[in-house]
């Protein structure tokens, strides 16, 4: 399988990386965008010397969506399975 050979530019640095398929790489590029945007947004509202102070609020920002996300798509599948069993009790009782 060929690899696609791509530079990412993420906070004024070039990354050369490797993706398998014109999807990785549209993702790869979308999520360097969307971090190169936080990154200008951090930088204009807060007062930060340091690049790494601001990509270190970059993670964190994407990984407590991702946590967030996880925590809420649990809760919605415990939910959903409490009303499916309660449904399955009632047609259940139905049936007898």
């Amino acid at each position: 399988m060929t690899k696609l050979k791509i530079k990412i530019v993420i906070a004024g640095r070039t990354y050369p990386l490797s993706v398998s398929d014109t999807k990785e790489e549209e993702g790869m590029r979308k999520a360097a965008a969307k971090i190169n945007d936080l990154i200008n947004r951090f930088e204009q509202n807060y007062a930060v010397s340091d690049k790494q102070d601001v990509l270190a609020m970059c993670a964190l920002q994407f990984a407590s969506k991702l946590e967030i996300s996880s925590l809420t798509k649990d809760s919605d599948q415990s939910q959903m399975l409490e009303k499916i069993n309660e449904l399955t009790k009632l047609v259940s009782s139905h049936l007898e």
